[in-house]
C-alpha cells in the first residue's frame, strides 16, 4: 500500500470528521474519496456558488460527489458584496477563502463536524495563494500537505481510486481571468465563463479566457495552437457573442497563473502551522 494514502488514511481517522471545500477539481475530489472511505457519512462535501464559479464546474462537482458517495452541500456565498474582493487586489484570493470558510462553518457546526478542510497540496506552497492564509487564520486542515502529497501523487492516487478527476485540468473560478486592478463583476464574469464555455464545446479542453478590457485573450495548449489558428473564424464569432470586441491568442498558450506574471514573486507560501498545536 502507497506511504503517502496511508498516511493520509491515518490522518482522516485522527481526525474523526471533516467537511471538504469541494470544488470538484482533481485536488478536493481525491480528498474527499479517501475522506468518504475512511470516515463515511462523517465526511461530507461542501460548494459554494457564486458567478465565480461556471455553470459547468458546478455540474461536475455535483456529479462527481455523486459518484464518490458522499453527501454535498451547495451554499451561496456573497464574496461580490465584499468590496476588497470586488477591487481584485492582488490577494483577491484571500477575500474569496474567507467568504468560503465564512459560509462553511455554520455547516460545519450544525453537522457536528470536527475540521474544514481544503484539498491544497504541496506543490500549491510555493505558488501565489493568498487564500492560505486565510486557511491558516480560520485553522482549516490541509490533509493532503499534512500527508505530504504533491499533485503528481493525487492524480496517480487518484488513476488507482478510480476516480475520473485523475487527469482533470486546473479550473480556478473565473475570477482569475480578469487582471489585478480590474473589478470583479458579474458581467465580467458572465463573459469569460460565456466564452470559455463554447471554446470547450469546440474541443479545447485546456483553456482560458482572460479578460482584457474589449480584448479577450485566449490561452489554449501549446499543442493545439495550430487548431485554434484554423478555426479563428468560429473562435471570434463566439468571442463577439460574450461581448469582446477584439480577439489575441497568446502564442506562449495556456498556464495556469498566467496573470500572476505581473507580480513580483519573491516571498513563497511557508508551510501552515502544524494543526496539533491549534
Amino acid at each position: 500500500m502507497d506511504g503517502a494514502l496511508e498516511r493520509l488514511r491515518g490522518i482522516l481517522r485522527q481526525m474523526g470528521s471533516v467537511l471538504v471545500a469541494f470544488s470538484g477539481g482533481a485536488d478536493s475530489a481525491f480528498l474527499l474519496k479517501v475522506a468518504h472511505d475512511v470516515l463515511g457519512e462523517r465526511a461530507v462535501a461542501l460548494t459554494a456558488l457564486s458567478p465565480s464559479l461556471a455553470p459547468a464546474e458546478k455540474d461536475d462537482a455535483i456529479a462527481i460527489a455523486k459518484q464518490i458517495g458522499a453527501e454535498h452541500l451547495l451554499v451561496e456565498s456573497q464574496e461580490l458584496e465584499d468590496p476588497g474582493y470586488v477591487a481584485n487586489p492582488s490577494n483577491r484570493c484571500y477575500y474569496c477563502k474567507t467568504e468560503l470558510f465564512r459560509v462553511a462553518e455554520p455547516e460545519r457546526l450544525r453537522l457536528d463536524l470536527a475540521f474544514v478542510a481544503i484539498g491544497t497540496n504541496l506543490d500549491d506552497l510555493g505558488d501565489h495563494r493568498p487564500g492560505l492564509d486565510a486557511a491558516r487564520e480560520a485553522g482549516i486542515r490541509s490533509p493532503l500537505v499534512e500527508a505530504g502529497m504533491s499533485k503528481a501523487d493525487v492524480r496517480r492516487l487518484s488513476l488507482e481510486l478510480g476516480l475520473s478527476t485523475w487527469d482533470k485540468p486546473a479550473a480556478a473560478c473565473l475570477a482569475s481571468r480578469i487582471p489585478y486592478g480590474t473589478a470583479v463583476t458579474p458581467e465580467r464574469l458572465r463573459q469569460v465563463g460565456q466564452l470559455e464555455a463554447e471554446l470547450r464545446s469546440l474541443g479545447f479542453h485546456e483553456v482560458r479566457a482572460r479578460h482584457h478590457g474589449e480584448v479577450a485573450r485566449i490561452e489554449v495548449a501549446p499543442a493545439a495552437l495550430g487548431r485554434a489558428l484554423e478555426s479563428r473564424a468560429t473562435i471570434v464569432a463566439a468571442a463577439k457573442r460574450a461581448g469582446f470586441a477584439f480577439v489575441a491568442l497568446d502564442l506562449e498558450g495556456y498556464r495556469t497563473g498566467s496573470l500572476n506574471e505581473l507580480l513580483p514573486l519573491r516571498t513563497l507560501r511557508k508551510p501552515p502551522a502544524d494543526p496539533a498545536s491549534r
